[in-house]
């Protein structure tokens, strides 16, 4: 019997006593599965929310209608920022190079595969604090998940420490105010099955998340990328239908 449930329910109801109503939160939001059960917690903390999203080249920009419709959802003012990182190349997220498929689920985290996009969190996280600066915010949530995750170096927990030592260290918000910059990381240790329990209890509309690395033009996730199986593995592990999967399946019949 998996003790998950028991300890989601024991985060939800800390959640819950955390007021933390007028303040402002920057929160990475990329449409996903776990950007958008981040921003669900900072919104049960009650942050007022600020997602910001990107159009970096990736080949699943269809996430970015996700994260619109999410934000909605969530009565969070959203953000899209432009940077063209397929001028840098180096991932098949963003440069002429396929997205593995089929790959086993217990060899994803086992090395760095070419998904990997060189420096994304570094350069998100860039964003999210000279944002944060400006809004007079001190808190920044991102989604990163080192349990369930295909083995990428920015989603570990000693990377975001570095980032966030170095933001009070380099902005004048973290030199001048009492009130250091956090980096808010709720979902770092859990597994995909707690995530989407947890999204479940903090009534998230899963169909209209995107995950998939490769989906079709209409957005039908590909079912067989990395991100795409873990999504399934998270579903199957907690007993319920994906979703999203469902919407698409009545759009076709």
């Amino acid at each position: 019997m998996h003790g998950w449930p028991r300890r989601v329910a024991k985060q939800l109801r800390g959640l819950r006593q955390m007021n933390q109503s007028n303040k402002i939160a920057v929160c990475l939001l990329s449409g996903g599965l776990d950007s958008t059960t981040c921003l669900a917690m900072a919104k049960a903390q009650g942050f007022s929310l600020h997602a910001l999203s990107f159009r970096y080249g990736q080949r699943h920009v269809v996430e970015l209608e996700s994260a619109r419709q999410i934000a909605a959802q969530f009565g969070a003012t959203h953000h899209v920022v432009d940077i063209d990182m397929r001028q840098i190349g180096g991932s098949a997220l963003t440069d002429d190079i396929a997205v593995p498929k089929d790959r086993a689920v217990d060899d994803m985290a086992h090395g760095i595969p070419i998904t990997y996009v060189p420096a994304r969190n570094t350069i998100f996280l860039s964003y999210a604090l000279a944002f944060a600066e400006v809004l007079k915010s001190h808190d920044i949530f991102i989604g990163v998940n080192a349990l369930d995750y295909s083995g990428y170096p920015d989603c570990r927990p000693e990377f975001i420490a570095a980032f966030e030592t170095m933001a009070n260290l380099a902005t004048k918000e973290g030199v001048e105010n009492a009130h250091q910059l956090k980096i808010h990381t709720p979902l770092i240790a859990m597994s995909k099955a707690e995530i989407i329990q947890t999204g479940l209890a903090l009534k998230i509309d899963f169909s209209h998340t995107s995950s998939c690395y490769d989906p079709s033009p209409n957005g039908a996730p590909c079912g067989a990328c990395d991100s795409c199986q873990l999504r399934a593995k998270g579903f199957a592990e907690v007993g319920v239908a994906d979703p999203l999967l469902s919407r698409f399946a009545a759009q076709s019949a």
